[in-house]
């Protein structure tokens, strides 16, 4: 797979930039982690080269030096929300991102629960954490903000929040999801400071959009799409245009908000240190993009992918029609169609050809393989079956598994566990596969090339069971589907 961004680079620059921010404020730093600190596959698809945990490996470099506090929105416990992309709830992520922290040798100083107004579940999800030995501390929900500026600047504002006890110079402020509080807290904990004679700083870091790439490149158009159930767009930061005369990139939320970020500052320093919003940020990521050709098509790739999840979503109730039409837009602006993605052609191009529900599979080199359905298995099974062959040199004619050992399993999954679809599914192929590689060399051959599959690009033309959409998921393959339902 071809890399367009350096990530080393990234990991030595990144850090150097936080380091001055901090020493800028006198070495107490508060800076809001906006997106994944970790498992970020967003930015890993659109700068292929940036490793998932790469922003995490940056502040490994600093952990001696750095805290950690997490942030849950009370209104998140009530509502038991979900992160979408690993299906548990906000509160169970706390204490995963907490356990995720210490494993790597990380402070967790303490958890804030913001938006509280006495609700019954996040008083019991207090005394749960306790019990666990971790800090938690209670920010109120403060009526009028973040407009009400006096209020907010007030006793009866941060005032009234329980001031969290830090240590270190860097204070990192992150959150399982958007929504949960963590500039409030920053900006708190900048006001109780000031009360005990203490000046630090806030820093925000936001990976996207990339404050120095154009407004329209395809990479910030990505994050847009990514965004699309957000309805976040991108804009020209006007203040920084204004204070600078020079062109910068931010989104609506943060220029919306910084004249009340403003006059905030103004209440507790006297004077606002930044002149725009993206002069708060730190983010270094568009300083270490090597090869901007690869990043943009794997960007216009991503926005595809989006367009299609969206799809999916709708077609399942669980999302908007403005949410599609916005990344339809974002298309147009980006100058794509679906055809840009080729395994969505190569894909449609079987169906039309055997009338089937069918598959592809663009590999590393790229070439396309692509599959059908049968009767004994389902376009992604057989999909994974023929790109393993032909990375490991294997005849297509060559029956993997024999149909002698596929149908007792299909007659357990309808007449034993009572399923509908016969047909294997691809966690059931490779189970197959791997017994079956104990005596048969073939088997040994495909599985041994199952990891070459990661970074690989699949597209089917019926949407696919969570049991084989986890596995494409576990194997890193990046997957789309139309949005019909298997009949």
């Amino acid at each position: 797979m071809k890399y367009g961004f350096d990530n080393d680079k990234y990991l030595e620059i990144q850090s150097q930039n936080i380091k001055e921010r901090i020493a800028k404020f006198g070495n107490k730093l508060y800076m809001e982690f906006g997106g994944k600190l970790f498992d970020d596959n967003h930015a890993s698809r659109v700068l292929p080269g940036f490793e998932p945990d790469s922003k995490f490996k940056m502040l490994e470099q600093m952990k001696d030096d750095a805290e950690i506090i997490i942030v849950i929105s009370a209104v998140d416990i009530e509502k038991n929300k979900v992160r979408s992309d690993l299906g548990i709830t906000y509160d169970m992520d706390v204490l995963r991102l907490r356990e995720e922290f210490t494993r790597r040798g990380f402070l967790v100083s303490s958890v804030v629960i913001t938006h509280y107004n006495g609700q019954s579940s996040t008083d019991a999800y207090r005394s749960k954490l306790e019990r666990l030995g971790i800090k938690v501390y209670y920010h109120h929900t403060i009526e009028g903000y973040p407009e009400n500026v006096a209020l907010i600047d007030s006793e009866e504002g941060f005032g009234k929040n329980d001031y969290v006890e830090t240590t270190r110079p860097l204070v990192v402020v992150t959150a399982p999801g958007p929504g949960s509080g963590k500039m409030a807290v920053c900006l708190s904990q900048l006001y109780q400071d000031n009360l005990r004679g203490v000046k630090a700083g806030y820093a925000k870091f936001e990976t996207f959009p990339i404050w120095n790439l154009p407004l329209k490149h395809p990479i910030n158009i990505a994050y847009e799409a990514a965004t699309a159930d957000l309805n976040d767009v991108n804009m020209i930061d006007p203040f920084h245009l204004e204070a600078y005369g020079t062109t910068a990139v931010n989104y609506n939320r943060d220029i919306e908000i910084f004249p009340v970020l403003n006059a905030l500052f103004e209440g507790i320093y006297g004077e606002n240190p930044y002149k725009s919003p993206t002069d708060m940020g730190v983010n270094m990521i568009g300083c270490c993009i090597s090869d901007e050709d690869v990043c943009c098509d794997a960007a216009r790739n991503e926005i595809i992918r989006r367009y299609y999840a969206s799809l999916c979503k709708l077609a399942e109730g669980d999302c908007a029609e403005s949410e599609v039409n916005k990344i339809a837009r974002l298309m147009k602006q980006a100058k794509i169609t679906t055809d840009f993605r080729k395994t969505t052609v190569a894909a449609r191009q079987r169906q039309d050809k055997c009338g089937k529900p069918s598959s592809a599979m663009e590999l590393a080199d790229g070439t396309i393989i692509t599959a059908e359905t049968s009767e004994l298995l389902g376009p992604s099974a057989a999909l994974i079956l023929n790109s393993l062959k032909h990375l490991a040199g294997i005849a297509h004619t060559i029956k993997l598994i024999p149909q002698n050992m596929i149908e007792p399993i299909q007659k357990t999954k309808v007449s034993y566990l009572h399923g509908h679809n016969p047909r294997l599914h691809t966690d059931e192929v490779l189970v197959a596969i791997s017994m079956l590689s104990l005596f048969d060399e073939n088997c040994r051959k495909a599985l041994d090339c199952l990891p070459q599959l990661d970074g690989c690009q699949v597209h089917t033309t019926v949407m696919l069971s969570e049991v084989d959409k986890k596995i494409f998921k576990k194997l890193g393959v990046g997957l789309t589907s139309d949005p019909v339902k298997k009949r």
